[in-house]
């Protein structure tokens, strides 16, 4: 269960440091088996530097997240929510 409570600490350290209110930074996890699913919500005024042009951030932030998964054999996956 640690590596579990190490990847959410990762996913809040990468978001603290993209966005301008920390305070605002939610993230709910569902696990199933060897699945992990977080769920992101940010302040409206930081969902720009979150999804980043054409999706480029995000799509970072899955990336990033989905290799920690891969080190613990999990299949992990990140939805960012309006």
């Amino acid at each position: 269960m640690s590596e579990v409570v190490e990847m959410k600490e990762l996913l809040t350290y990468i978001v603290e440091n993209l966005v301008s209110d920390p305070a605002a930074i939610a993230i709910t996890e569902e696990i199933d088996g060897d699945n992990i699913t977080y769920s992101l919500r940010v302040a409206p005024g930081d969902m720009g530097r979150v999804i980043g042009r054409h999706g480029r951030i995000a799509k970072e932030i899955r990336t990033l997240m989905k290799a920690a998964g891969n080190r613990e054999n999990k299949r992990v996956t990140v939805d960012i929510l309006d």
